[in-house]
């Protein structure tokens, strides 16, 4: 069974304020496993005792820049301890994202990070929003990072919506990185006047087009995130694993 995650930023306001009480209702929900978006001081050895208890799985952690340079050793230490797979960064801020050059310096950085995170037996990805399709040189900023990593050392977690917000979409991009793309945010998009995000399956994006690619290419997490809801938000990521479901 293809394995379907939820990135836990969807429910913030539920992880500010009882991260192992969220962690065990997005369980009881049925997903997979569960990425993070901070541990919240949240002891590594409390962590895994927790996802054990539920029977979910770590799916990775968006870990933002500044600890990737100033804390990695730690970082990797925790995430070796919970038995999490992937760190990945989320974000990069504007002064380090405005030429190509830029996006070069960046892309040997990761190439750091990817080596020392390889050599502990965890893969390092990066999560793109929309300002990664921006243009230097005739290319997109993405493919220059791409192109500038190692594939052993750097995945690709394709922001789905994202990329469709830019009037692109996310098939293109997941037939050209192919099996970098080793985890899918799957996130859909309510309609497009007004690109907000929506329950998966009442949105207009093709996800039974998306995850059949996926399939062939060997996506390891199919990984839910919303960020704006119109409806109780356990009961939008349970409708979005329902539809998930469905289509796997």
């Amino acid at each position: 069974m293809e394995k379907v995650g939820l990135q836990l930023y969807s429910i913030k306001e539920l992880t500010q304020k009882d991260f192992i009480g969220a962690i065990e209702k997005v369980a009881k929900i049925g997903y997979d496993g569960v990425e993070f978006a901070g541990y919240f001081d949240t002891p590594a050895k409390d962590l895994k005792a927790v996802l054990g208890a539920y029977g979910i799985k770590p799916a990775g952690s968006h870990i933002g820049l500044a600890k990737l340079k100033d804390e990695l050793d730690r970082v990797i230490e925790y995430c070796l301890e919970i038995g999490d797979p992937y760190i990945i960064c989320p974000s990069m801020p504007a002064n380090m994202r405005d030429s190509a050059d830029a996006w070069k310096r960046n892309a040997e950085f990761f190439n750091t990070v990817g080596e020392k995170c390889k050599a502990n037996g965890i893969r390092f990805g990066y999560h793109n929003h929309a300002y990664e399709f921006e243009v230097f040189d005739g290319k997109f900023a993405l493919d220059i990072l791409v192109e500038n990593t190692q594939p052993d050392l750097m995945f690709v977690e394709l922001d789905t919506f994202w990329v469709e917000y830019m009037n692109l979409k996310s098939v293109d991009f997941i037939n050209k990185y192919n099996k970098r793309c080793s985890v899918l945010h799957i996130k859909d998009m309510k309609s497009p006047e007004e690109k907000i995000n929506t329950e998966i399956g009442k949105g207009i994006m093709d996800f039974k087009e998306i995850t059949s690619l996926g399939k062939k290419i060997g996506v390891e997490w199919y990984t839910v995130e919303q960020e704006e809801f119109e409806v109780d938000q356990l009961y939008s990521i349970k409708e979005s694993l329902t539809y998930m479901r469905e289509i796997l």
